[in-house]
């Protein structure tokens, strides 16, 4: 089996991902892109047709809010924050990938 792509791995994550990036400061979807990527040293590059349609859903489900505001290159953009419903959401998330990543690694040490 060819080993999987940091995108493929990327797919089930995204609201996470989204998630924790707004919850280190509001941005706009270009920045959340950019700050995964970065924060990921590269190996996540998000696809701006899964992000933006992710972006809506999140706000639609009440974890993230947004208004419009002004880029660092003086254009308009729409600015997402978390919504304390998206606060505890990725707490959950967050636990629920940490047991997924500890269960993984279990079957994965086994000889």
């Amino acid at each position: 089996m060819p080993p999987r792509s940091p995108i493929e791995a990327l797919r089930g994550s995204l609201d996470l991902l989204v998630l924790k990036t707004l919850s280190l400061s509001p941005t706009h979807g270009w920045g959340i892109s950019q700050r995964v990527q970065q924060l990921s040293a590269g190996e996540f590059a998000m696809n701006q047709g899964s992000l933006y349609p992710a972006l809506q859903r999140l706000e639609k489900d009440g974890l993230i809010a947004s208004d419009w505001g002004v880029t660092d290159n003086n254009r308009q953009a729409r600015y997402y924050r978390l919504t304390a419903a998206g606060r505890r959401a990725l707490g959950e998330e967050v636990e629920s990938w940490k047991r997924f990543a500890a269960a993984l690694d279990a079957v994965l040490r086994t000889d």
